[in-house]
């Protein structure tokens, strides 16, 4: 399976209003609840009125589109980083899953699951 480094430096937030977001940026996922406004996207896209906000991801894609049918693929890869002491922050879309990592851990992920035979582009 392939795994394509994203080369943005990321950031997770949680804003007050839609209108808040850039929503013109190439690369963002909002996730909105009856509890919350959640945002990830480019550090340099981050809105200044954030209610909370944590700099310092990076992340990879699961290369190409997902079946829905298809089972473990996102267990079988936050197993591996746990396995390694590594947290993730995990994004779905329709196509694939995306994982974030902090920076300071990136470099270590991508070693691991190239290790147990991912591939890295």
């Amino acid at each position: 399976m392939e795994l394509k480094k994203i080369d943005h430096q990321l950031t997770v937030c949680k804003v007050a209003e839609i209108s808040d977001i850039h929503t013109a940026s190439d690369f963002y996922f909002i996730g909105k609840t009856d509890e919350e406004l959640s945002l990830v996207c480019k550090t340099e896209d981050t809105p200044q009125n954030t209610l909370s906000r944590e700099d310092g991801w990076r992340g990879f894609r699961i290369q190409g589109v997902l079946d829905f049918s298809l089972i473990g693929i996102l267990s079988r890869l936050s197993g591996i980083l746990a396995e390694n002491g590594i947290g993730i922050f995990a994004v779905s879309t329709y196509n694939t899953d995306y994982i974030l990592v902090k920076e300071e851990n990136f470099g270590r992920a991508l070693e691991v699951l190239a290790s147990r035979g991912y591939t890295i582009v």
